[in-house]
């Protein structure tokens, strides 16, 4: 009576076939590099790192309290790493206002404090308006609740009583 063993693997030898490895990834889109200058030049950050460090942070924040048509509107007008970002995000179950919004970003940047992350979150935020176009940021503004205009750089007007 003949006993069947498993086989093993073959193991691949010189000259065999080899899987290749994945192709390395693409150059970082040109789009990108431009949204996180613009960041590092609004916010005079010392590193492109550290300028793509905060635009990641501030867009996962923002991605997260953008819902319905203007969060797609957003993602579709936003480089595409940016848009991957917004987009990822889960929206969140309760509306922040521009205080607590800023007080979020703070608690995810090692070091941070109200100052410093208004600082961050109003340089990414103030580069979108050209990117993106007034009109979505019009819309965007007033999904949210007041006290984010200035965050994009823009007057929030209130209407005379």
């Amino acid at each position: 009576m003949t006993t069947l063993t498993p086989q093993k693997p073959a193991i691949p030898q010189p000259g065999g076939t080899i899987t290749p490895a994945p192709a390395p990834r693409p150059a970082q889109d040109p789009a990108w590099r431009e949204l996180v200058d613009a960041v590092r030049e609004a916010g005079q950050y010392p590193t492109r790192s550290e300028a793509e460090s905060v635009t990641r942070i501030v867009l996962s924040a923002l991605g997260g309290h953008v819902v319905g048509d203007e969060r797609v509107d957003l993602a579709r007008a936003l480089p595409e790493e940016a848009a991957r970002v917004v987009a990822s995000q889960i929206p969140a179950t309760r509306r922040l206002t521009a205080s607590e919004f800023v007080d979020s970003v703070a608690a995810r940047i090692e070091g941070a404090t109200p100052a410093t992350a208004r600082w961050d979150v109003s340089s990414v935020l103030s580069v979108l308006p050209p990117l993106v176009g007034d009109e979505l940021v019009t819309r965007i503004l007033h999904q949210l609740p007041s006290g984010y205009a200035l965050l994009f750089g823009r007057a929030e007007l209130t209407p005379a009583a």
